[in-house]
């Protein structure tokens, strides 16, 4: 299942979600919209208020077709199907 994390570099609960996701050993395409150009940082806003009825916050994660917006570890292991 594909797994894509946008994230902050410096945010604490993006810190965790992506310790998170390694602990589970979730192979995860994460890129932190604080370091890319500018132009991504819209093509990424664009992909994650298109994704999110909730809004756009950090972390946010796409497992499959599902957004989950914010550090969400229960929700996380639900889509993947694991256990923690």
């Amino acid at each position: 299942m594909k797994v894509r994390a946008y994230t902050l570099s410096y945010c604490p609960w993006c810190k965790k979600t992506k310790k998170f996701l390694a602990d589970h050993k979730v192979e995860v395409d994460c890129i932190d919209y604080d370091l890319v150009s500018e132009e991504e940082q819209k093509s990424i806003l664009n992909e994650m208020r298109s994704k999110s009825k909730e809004g756009v916050a950090f972390p946010f994660v796409i497992i499959g077709d599902e957004a989950v917006v914010g550090y969400n570890p229960e929700r996380y292991l639900e889509l993947l199907g694991l256990k923690d």
